[in-house]
């Protein structure tokens, strides 16, 4: 395992030397470099051709002496071999990437790299690429092997489904000096150095002891876990309906991939950016944190967060800009507005028989389902479980039903409309009592009372039934006279005669008629006719 004679005093900090299986660190750099270099540029004189099944557990090898050789230059580091594994089918992946030799070799090779503290309990080394394309991982034998078995089927996934969260893994290789063997696998950076994380999370979706240490905590930038998610982020991370659905589709997938493959013990690494944070901080996405100097433009495809998720690509390189960094925009239920890194990470851990004696003591002392270490099928259920619930939620719109507008909109036509008519009923109703004032004046003069048809019979005897069942309708009463003196309270009767009806649908007017003929049920069976 590794060692280290200073501590680091954040996630993207470099300490003085550290040494793994007995070889310090600047002898391991510079051995990585120098294989890498030697092999890549000796790849290129091959021809290209599609991949074939025996390609996949090719080992190349070759020997670096520090004097060098006819094939090899000379180093100031101890002799060394390095091994290549399946050269023509990572070719074919960097590829499928849009990865160029030359692109590739000036990442690994011309810059320095930087070396990483590592929060987990693997004891593993990382090194970035001074230009946050490219983590180096150095990886124990069992997952080095397992991988080697793995490619055949990593191949048919990726050729179906380049957009993934999973690793995406570029080469494999393995120095060899003093009797010890280093195994190193070069694959995407899911956390750019050059974009402040104000939070970090490895989560598997379990709760057995999945609380971030107390030296962890110490450090500038811990990186956290499920029960500490849960507290600090108690309402989970907000998206947008098709941000959300396209995320869990891609987590979906590559969980059933992984499933199929028998891998459990993986995690989600994420990262979160508070964009208001940074804005009251002073500074920008892509010059928060790190050495504060802007990578250059990203050359590799499907490697940012935005891309890796399902979707339309178009939509996908349109929210790739410099400020997003290829971030996922998301907000906190305080509309927080924030930017998410993330990808799955560890997923060199098979079921195998260790494993399974692992589950099944935790399972007698602790509960079975909480710990972390499960079955590949119960481990991905729960994992997509947690993270579709606990981690990622989606917002709801808010939106208006058209049936609510078009009932609404009908009370209001039909309160304009009472308005109309009642003022068009008190003009009518005005002109009535004017045209009856004339009448009872008439009788006056005339000195006589009429009591019924039998006196006058140009009048219309007074029926209350008459005016009740002509409420439907409009009458003129320009021809009318009746005797107020002795029907006092039919007066209120007349006035309330003319009354109309509204319906939802229309509204009729009656105009004034000349004549009009109107039959009337009485309650005795006779038909009156009216002539007006």
């Amino acid at each position: 395992m590794s060692t280290t004679t200073e501590n680091g005093m954040g996630p993207w900090s470099t300490s003085r030397e550290k040494t793994y299986k007995k070889t310090t660190s600047s002898a391991l750099k510079g051995a990585i470099q120098l294989g890498i270099g030697y092999t890549v540029g000796n790849l290129t004189s091959k021809p290209d051709r599609d991949v074939l099944m025996q390609d996949f557990y090719v080992v190349e090898s070759v020997f670096l002496p520090s004097e060098g050789s006819n094939l090899t230059p000379a180093h100031h580091y101890p002799d060394f071999r390095f091994k290549t594994y399946a050269p023509l089918a990572f070719r074919y992946f960097r590829d499928l990437f849009g990865i160029k030799p030359d692109d590739y070799l000036y990442s690994l090779v011309n810059e320095p790299l930087i070396e990483l503290t590592n929060p987990g309990a693997s004891g593993s080394l990382f090194y970035l690429t001074s230009d946050d394309e490219f983590i180096i991982k150095t990886v124990q034998h069992k997952e080095a092997k397992f991988l080697q078995r793995l490619l055949p089927g990593y191949y048919m996934n990726l050729n179906q489904n380049p957009r993934t969260l999973l690793p995406k893994f570029y080469g494999l290789y393995c120095i060899q000096s003093g009797g010890i063997n280093i195994r190193l696998v070069v694959m995407n950076n899911v956390l750019p150095r050059s974009v402040k994380m104000h939070y970090k999370y490895d989560l598997k979706g379990s709760t057995y002891k999945r609380r971030a240490s107390r030296k962890e905590r110490e450090k500038a930038c811990p990186t956290y876990k499920d029960l500490d998610f849960q507290d600090m982020h108690e309402e989970g991370l907000y998206f947008d309906a098709e941000t959300y659905n396209n995320l869990m589709k891609t987590l979906q997938r590559d969980c059933r991939v992984l499933e199929s493959f028998k891998i459990m013990d993986y995690s989600l690494l994420l990262g979160v950016h508070v964009l208001d944070q940074s804005h009251r901080e002073g500074g920008e996405p892509g010059q928060a944190g790190g050495d504060g100097r802007r990578p250059v433009a990203q050359r590799v495809l499907y490697s940012t967060a935005m891309e890796s998720i399902q979707g339309d690509g178009k939509a996908a390189e349109a929210l790739t800009t410099d400020d997003t960094m290829g971030g996922i925009p998301a907000k906190t239920h305080k509309d927080e507005k924030l930017l998410i890194f993330l990808g799955i990470i560890d997923i060199l851990q098979s079921y195998r028989f260790i494993k399974k004696l692992e589950h099944s003591w935790k399972a007698l002392v602790y509960d079975g389902d909480s710990v972390s270490v499960h079955r590949p099928g119960f481990y991905a259920s729960r994992f997509l479980k947690f993270m579709s619930t606990r981690v990622f939620r989606k917002t709801q719109p808010i939106r208006f039903s058209p049936s609510k507008r078009t009932r609404t909109s009908i009370p209001a036509l039909k309160s304009s409309s009472q308005e109309i008519l009642s003022s068009q009923a008190d003009e009518r109703n005005e002109d009535r009592r004017d045209r009856l004032a004339g009448a009872r004046s008439l009788a006056s003069l005339d000195g006589q009372a009429v009591f019924g048809s039998y006196l006058r019979p140009d009048l219309v005897p007074v029926n209350p039934s008459f005016y009740k069942g002509s409420s439907m309708g409009t009458i003129s009463t320009s021809s009318i006279f009746v005797n107020v003196d002795s029907q006092p309270e039919e007066r209120d009767d007349v006035a309330s005669s003319s009354t109309f009806t509204l319906e939802d649908s229309a509204i009729c007017l009656t105009s004034e008629q000349s004549t009009m003929d109107v039959d009337i049920d009485r309650d005795d069976g006779s038909v009156l006719d009216v002539y007006l």
